[in-house]
């Protein structure tokens, strides 16, 4: 089976699928608790083996990390912060699968599976949510949601942020299964 991960510090989003391309499942860890790298990387490592145990993992992909600022986006200290643990990922997955992980661009990734995006100045939509309203076509899968307690919009159902890391890692992993075929 095939691992998709999409790494940040606040979130590891997940997916599984068959060699075949087929889904099987995704989910995501929660690391914002957690007060450092070191013990995040340490709960994404008991999670993987949860994985592990579950799914006959022969191929893991991660998204790369940005590799050159954008106007607005972020600063050098978050884009080292999360180059460093995009690699301590990188080898707590070789330690847990013995399988070394590859690496893909996100641009390359979605290119590969067939997703256009556009730029949310000309279409209005930002990117995260464009990535989303495609997998979840591609996908038959109960995104986690979460009631509104207060406010004008008290009792609506929405997705969990979580869902944009689980959709991202979707993608990677379908990328995975493209560079394997």
């Amino acid at each position: 089976m095939i691992l998709g991960l999409d790494v940040s510090t606040t979130t590891i989003g997940w997916s599984v699928l068959k060699i075949d391309g087929t889904f099987v499942s995704c989910g995501f860890i929660p690391l914002s608790k957690q007060p450092s790298l070191v013990l995040k990387a340490k709960l994404a490592s008991t999670e993987f083996c949860e994985i592990f145990l579950k799914y006959p993992i022969e191929h893991i992909f991660i998204e790369a990390c940005l590799q050159r600022f954008a106007r607005g986006m972020s600063s050098a200290a978050t884009i080292t912060k999360l180059a460093s643990f995009n690699g301590i990922i990188q080898y707590v997955s070789y330690e847990d699968f013995r399988i070394e992980p590859c690496l893909l661009n996100v641009n390359q990734a979605r290119k590969s599976v067939g997703l256009k995006t556009r730029p949310a100045k000309k279409c209005g939509i930002q990117t995260k949510d464009q990535v989303f309203n495609w997998v979840i076509t591609q996908i038959d899968f109960d995104w986690p949601t979460r009631v509104l307690k207060s406010g004008p919009r008290k009792g609506l159902i929405i997705n969990l942020p979580e869902c944009f890391d689980m959709a991202d890692a979707y993608v990677v992993a379908k990328a995975g299964h493209c560079t394997l075929h």
